[in-house]
């Protein structure tokens, strides 16, 4: 079976109820369609893109750089990770600030008013032609290609591990965070407590066990539906970004991540 990209809806690519322009990015970078891996990586906050149409959503300056804006890091982790082991990898370019890819659309946190004490001013009493707008932009074509990924696998029977990558900020409400990475999960089990035991293995790692958050079917979207409605193992991760933020961290870690996961691999897919 010959991988499809799915389509964009096409008021999504600039028509005058849409919200994508020609030159604004699109809403999903697709890498290693045809990868060997079991693994499928999705990253939800991978970039901190913003549709021209929305301008700088009336942000400070600087403000989109922040941990409010993106996943910091971890796309450069992620298209590592894709190439080392060879994995069908999906990630989602628009800032969270534009609308939030791991969250229920009917979510408070879908489209936030302010983040981390900024607020976000074009997201001020949306109605609900301009949310969906970013629904049918964003979200919606970035969630049907990673439901078409995990319905081509099955099709073809190949064994999926799926995990969802994220980084969080070393410090939160005043508080320093110790771990250097976590390990979030909801009803599966299996999968995330074996990655758990194999990072605490290393022994040079603090390791979250929900930690610092925990997956809830409210407050997620990809491990829910994604994972758990389909019944596949799945986990979700997450990396300092102080660990991450340049070249030299994001190399290390895909190694490390590459050689765990690779190694965990056969115990989930046999």
């Amino acid at each position: 079976m010959n991988w499809t990209e799915p389509r964009v809806p096409s008021d999504a690519l600039g028509n005058a109820t849409g919200l994508l322009q020609p030159g604004d990015p699109a809403p999903l970078e697709l890498l290693r369609p045809r990868g060997a891996s079991p693994w499928l990586f999705v990253v939800d906050h991978a970039g901190q893109a913003i549709p021209r149409a929305l301008g700088d959503l009336g942000l400070p300056p600087g403000e989109i750089d922040r941990h409010i804006g993106w996943d910091i890091g971890i796309a450069g982790v992620a298209r590592r990770l894709a190439g080392l082991l060879d994995a069908w990898t999906i990630l989602q370019p628009y800032s969270r600030l534009v609308i939030d890819c791991n969250r229920p659309l009917e979510s408070p946190t879908s489209i936030v008013e302010a983040s981390d004490g900024t607020a976000v001013p074009a997201n001020i009493g949306l109605d609900d032609v301009a949310r969906a707008a970013r629904q049918r932009g964003i979200f919606q074509p970035y969630h049907a290609c990673i439901a078409q990924a995990l319905d081509q696998r099955a099709a073809e029977g190949r064994p999926t591990l799926l995990a969802t990558l994220h980084s969080f900020t070393p410090a939160m409400a005043g508080f320093e965070r110790p771990w250097h990475c976590g390990v979030l999960y909801h009803r599966h089990t299996a999968l995330p407590h074996a990655l758990l035991e194999a990072l605490r293995g290393e022994g040079d790692l603090v390791v979250g066990d929900n930690q610092p958050y925990a997956v809830t079917a409210t407050s997620d979207y990809a491990v829910p539906v994604h994972g758990e409605a389909r019944g596949l193992a799945h986990v979700e991760l997450e990396i300092r970004q102080d660990l991450i933020a340049d070249d030299a961290g994001q190399q290390m870690w895909a190694q490390r991540l590459a050689r765990i996961l690779a190694g965990l691999a056969p115990r989930f897919t046999n």
